[in-house]
């Protein structure tokens, strides 16, 4: 998706309608925020904001993938998590980005200008009620990210990374949970390897057993297919509570 498909969209229209920040907008609401609104776009690898710039805008993630990655003083990187279509980027109230937002692929972004959202977030219930509970959902990502990065193996690494996104494709996409689940890996093998502070060899090797074991079912490097959901959960070492689509 670029910005000539969108260029002419309205927001009822828009693919992440159902899940990003102006999910509970009636009619008139998303007329205001129409007006404030514009795109951007990013190629794989181009930066979005530096930790400690000054942010003029907020949005949501449209198509493709970001990175969250923090930068220590010796210069050292850890990625702190990623931002998925429908997930929002900036935070009202706050003049300066915490973390470095990087393209991990190409990118597609709404955004908003930040003062006038700021003020509509201020009179709006439904924007402000959205927005927390996204705010809540992050948390349990973050939550998530941290166990699989400190205390899962290699192979629930890859079972639980593949699972995150296969769940949030399923959820755009408005997929129950039964049957296969079918979608395209955003993500290069080297881009999983570097996340997951993993070798590039222990990913592919990770990835091919559970292809020979059934697991997931891959054409060609990124389509994807899933063919029982709960298997892929047990290898990731999540229960299955929680886990489900939703």
């Amino acid at each position: 998706m670029n910005l000539a498909d969108l260029s002419d969209r309205v927001c009822g229209e828009c693919p992440i309608r159902h899940r990003a920040v102006c999910a509970r907008c009636d009619e008139d609401e998303q007329k205001v925020l129409d007006t404030m609104k514009y795109y951007r776009s990013y190629e794989a690898g181009q930066t979005v904001v530096w930790s400690g710039d000054r942010m003029d805008f907020v949005g949501s993630v449209v198509s493709g993938i970001a990175s969250l990655t923090q930068t220590m003083e010796d210069g050292r990187t850890q990625m702190v998590g990623l931002l998925l279509p429908s997930d929002f980027v900036g935070r009202p109230g706050r003049e300066f980005a915490p973390y470095d937002v990087i393209a991990t692929t190409d990118l597609v972004m709404c955004c908003f200008r930040k003062k006038p959202f700021e003020t509509m977030m201020a009179q709006t219930p439904h924007i402000a009620q959205r927005l927390l509970e996204m705010t809540l959902d992050e948390l349990d990502a973050a939550r998530e990210w941290m166990l699989l990065l400190g205390r899962k193996t290699a192979r629930e690494k890859i079972a639980s990374l593949i699972a995150i996104i296969a769940r949030r494709d399923a959820t755009l996409q408005l997929k129950g949970g039964d049957g296969p689940l079918v979608f395209d890996l955003p993500l290069t093998r080297v881009a999983m390897s570097d996340y997951l502070g993993l070798t590039l060899e222990t990913v592919s090797r990770q990835i091919s057993a559970l292809r020979n074991e059934g697991i997931i079912q891959l054409e060609g490097k990124r389509h994807v297919t899933i063919p029982d959901f709960q298997r892929l959960l047990n290898e990731s070492g999540d229960d299955a509570d929680g886990g489900m689509l939703n």
